[in-house]
């Protein structure tokens, strides 16, 4: 006799306010909802034109004979809606409790099916957060290229506008970000690398063989051998943390990278994405790491935080090389300033896609203050978009190709960055030069 599956099932368009104000607030401690709530929105993308779009919401089977996830709802219910693997799908899941193991297993494997979807998990509350099998559930996803994040204000108001039979009601954000912080630090703790990974060996030793780091640096270092100046490279590798970088899938890099100057369809936010590679005067890649924005904290705030463990050793020189995808706030361009004046062994240089507010003389500030500190700051063009593409994005080996108008949105934003950066004084220089009677 066969297992037994879900079978597809029609989603329910929307569900009632009362509903989503006692199911989805922001919990650590949660009594009484036993359901849980899967709100969606698929997106079928040509090129990444979107063509379709789908949403409802789907809630657990609880029958003793039939028992199904809103998950495994979803994922039933998706393959018989979507049965071409090969097309281009994008899809947000807002969910009022994180999956279990179980249901993480059955999306990696789903993942694995549609090569070419893109699945984003925003979540009220963390399912068991304190289980280590519902945590590395929750890595696994991350592994697998989705996007895990807490719900927040933005996320429930969308929720609230595309998912609730409001009938004209304003949305309230009175108690449903309670336990946010906690949920936040929580989930990022949980998705830090090292914490459920073993941390590779520079020469892994035999199957079954006991090795003792601190005897392999003793052996490599030991007076009288002559270490060869790679080998001082792996010693510094090693040394250092190394955790493993999860490459962004090729539609988010596209959207989130993406140049133009007004968001093409289908239209989403642009958030801040920073890539960065640490390395060696004479080249030698220490480290690298995709980052973005926490909630409350920019992710040049967690990049500085980054380098600050990475760079202890203040003898030896570092270069830094960061693609992001907005300029930074007048905050953080202060305390990357502030960061490399009290770390003079480290070269900065910040290329980014899109410039951030560039109107307002707050934010053209912080970008002259990056300049004049020695911190270039310049605009990412073909060659740049190409070095991210092929250092921090899962291409499956394909090479990068550029979006329609690339080098000219390109050539705009430079021109208006240059413009940013000069000096007043030649400024007026030129008006004087202009001889006008």
């Amino acid at each position: 006799m066969e297992p037994w599956r879900p079978s597809p099932r029609n989603p329910m368009d929307r569900i009632d306010p009362n509903t989503f104000r006692f199911h989805f607030p922001n919990l650590l401690y949660a009594s009484g909802r036993k359901l849980c709530y899967l709100c969606f929105q698929v997106e079928t993308e040509d090129y990444f034109s979107c063509d379709d779009s789908d949403r409802g919401v789907f809630r657990n089977k609880v029958h003793p004979w039939a028992r199904c996830h809103a998950e495994q709802c979803f994922l039933s219910w998706f393959r018989d809606q979507y049965p071409y693997r090969d097309e281009y799908y994008n899809v947000t899941w807002f969910l009022s409790w994180s999956p279990c193991p179980t249901c993480a297993e059955e999306v990696v494997e789903f993942l694995e099916e549609y090569r070419n979807l893109t699945l984003s998990i925003f979540t009220s509350r963390l399912y068991y957060f304190w289980d280590p099998n519902y945590q590395e559930g929750l890595c696994k996803l991350w592994d697998a290229g989705v996007q895990l994040d807490i719900m927040s204000c933005d996320d429930f108001k969308h929720c609230w506008d595309n998912f609730v039979d409001h009938k004209g009601m304003r949305f309230q954000r009175r108690n449903l970000l309670k336990d946010y912080d906690f949920l936040a630090a929580e989930l990022q703790e949980i998705l830090s690398p090292g914490q459920q990974r073993k941390r590779d060996w520079p020469f892994p030793p035999r199957p079954g063989a006991q090795v003792d780091p601190r005897s392999w640096v003793q052996e490599v270092t030991e007076p009288g051998i002559n270490t060869r100046r790679h080998s001082l490279h792996l010693l510094v590798s090693f040394l250092l943390p190394r955790p493993t970088m999860n490459p962004l899938q090729e539609v988010i890099f596209c959207r989130q990278f993406g140049n133009q100057h007004r968001v093409p369809k289908p239209y989403y936010r642009r958030k801040t994405y920073l890539c960065y590679q640490l390395k060696l005067p004479e080249g030698t890649l220490i480290h690298k790491d995709c980052l973005r924005n926490k909630k409350k904290r920019h992710a040049e705030m967690c990049f500085i935080d980054k380098i600050k463990a990475l760079t202890r050793d203040t003898s030896q020189r570092f270069e830094i090389i960061c693609y992001i995808t907005w300029s930074p706030c007048p905050f953080c361009a202060e305390e990357l300033v502030a960061f490399v004046k009290d770390n003079p062994h480290l070269s900065l240089r910040i290329f980014a896609s899109r410039l951030y507010v560039h109107w307002r003389w707050k934010y053209q500030q912080g970008l002259r203050h990056l300049h004049a500190s020695g911190i270039p700051v310049a605009v990412m063009s073909l060659p740049e978009f190409e070095d991210c593409w092929r250092n921090f994005v899962d291409h499956q080996d394909r090479s990068f190709q550029p979006w329609p108008n690339l080098d000219q949105y390109s050539k705009s934003i430079k021109r208006r960055l240059g413009k940013i950066l000069t000096p007043l004084n030649d400024l007026r220089n030129d008006f004087r030069n202009l001889k006008l009677e």
